[in-house]
């Protein structure tokens, strides 16, 4: 087992250099745990099944194109969540597989895991049977409902969750509406948000084993993890006895604070304060708005919501996004653009915050990554390594970590044990 003594080299490698994980994780809340770790200087060994490896790398088009321009057997969904890991590729339904990976986790100080409740206790790999091996070991394990419950065994999917979770029935167009109806955030936001608790859990037990010596189990399921990031709008609910409903891109306690019309398409006005409210009104060349009593606080703009929008969407109307944008920011106002993906990676500020990286490949060269949002002075984020072909770094995990023997690992690789 390693451990977080001695980090005064740290800033050498990265804040957590000295941490070791073993990720037995797949699609996305696990490896985005694992991927944060690993950006922030952890190793990180990813256990995948031979000649299939994370479900994630089948999950296009579109795939990494090798250097001939062929296409890979790589997703770009797969390259999203697994840089800066090594592939091993290891099965566990042998008996020796399973051995191997019991003995690896003698050697790391991180499991991360998201199998069904009890399905990795029939391989001697499930928590309990680990602490006895490694009393250190932080084990995670992430899964759709938790390890207790009446739901505990059942399957949980990110688009299952959001809807079961409540966020659905505050995404989308309200009743009434053209397009009205229920609507999934456009990306799988409840893995990923599941993903930042797991590695923020994780470290904390890393800290905390600094103090007891001992290691503990992390129990995250996506359903908790949903209803804690419904934040103002449970609480909203809580306190009101009433149940929020789909609002559009508005906002249920500050207005204006939606998508508004103009001469070319539309902008986002983000108003938090009354000050921020005037700043706009005289900008836009109505003063008179300011001073009426209905929307001069942010109360009587709430309760007078729908005649105020239908007020400023006569009024944005008449310029261009950009002549806003620009008019706007002069006055500190918060607006923007309503982006396409293409128009986010082609933003300034986005280029210089380096948001998009460049990795070579083993079978490419300088493919495009999304970069870590983390800016640490003194142990920044790493780019070591590009996301592993399926097990790229069996031969050398199990050397390093395990020596073991050529001639052995040649043996499960006949076996099939390896892969």
């Amino acid at each position: 087992m390693t451990g977080l003594g001695d980090m005064g080299k740290a800033s050498l490698h990265g804040a957590l250099s000295k941490i070791r994980v073993l990720d037995l994780s797949r699609v996305l809340a696990g490896p985005w745990a694992a991927q944060t770790l690993g950006d922030l200087g952890a190793e990180i060994i990813k256990v995948e099944r031979p000649g299939a490896g994370d479900d994630t790398r089948t999950w296009g088009p579109p795939f990494l194109k090798g250097r001939d321009g062929e296409p890979t057997r790589d997703a770009a969904y797969y390259l999203c969540t697994n840089r800066n890991k090594k592939s091993i590729a290891v099965d566990l339904a042998s008996l020796q597989g399973q051995a191997l990976v019991r003995e690896l986790a003698t050697h790391c100080d991180v499991l991360i895991e998201n199998f069904k409740v009890g399905s990795l206790k029939q391989y001697g790999l499930d928590y309990d049977a680990l602490k006895q091996v490694n009393p250190g070991l932080v084990y995670c394990s992430i899964t759709g409902f938790g390890q207790t419950g009446p739901y505990a065994h059942r399957a949980g999917y990110d688009f299952l969750i959001q809807g079961m979770g409540g966020l659905m029935s505050i995404t989308g167009r309200p009743d009434g509406e053209q397009g009205e109806g229920p609507m999934k955030v456009g990306v799988a936001l409840t893995d990923i948000l599941t993903g930042l608790y797991a590695s923020t859990s994780i470290l904390a037990a890393l800290q905390a084993r600094e103090v007891t010596g001992e290691g503990q189990h992390i129990d995250l399921a996506l359903l908790d993890v949903g209803v804690a990031c419904l934040a103002n709008q449970s609480m909203n609910y809580l306190y009101s006895g009433v149940a929020p409903r789909r609002m559009g891109n508005a906002h249920p306690n500050t207005v204006p604070y939606q998508d508004f019309p103009t001469a070319d398409g539309y902008m986002i006005l983000a108003i938090g304060n009354d000050g921020q409210f005037a700043r706009f009104c005289e900008t836009a060349g109505h003063d008179e708005l300011a001073g009426d009593p209905r929307f001069s606080t942010n109360m009587g703009r709430v309760q007078n919501r729908s005649i105020l929008v239908e007020a400023l969407r006569n009024i944005t109307i008449e310029r261009s996004t950009r002549e806003w944008v620009a008019l706007l920011e002069g006055a500190g106002v918060p607006c923007g653009p309503i982006n396409t993906i293409a128009d986010v990676f082609d933003d300034p500020q986005v280029q210089a915050r380096g948001m998009q990286i460049q990795m070579n490949h083993a079978v490419a060269d300088d493919i495009k990554l999304v970069g870590s949002p983390i800016r640490m002075s003194g142990t920044p984020v790493q780019y070591r390594n590009a996301p592993p072909l399926l097990g790229e770094h069996t031969r050398e995990v199990l050397a390093d970590v395990l020596k073991m023997p050529e001639e052995t690992m040649n043996e499960l690789f006949e076996q099939g044990v390896l892969g």
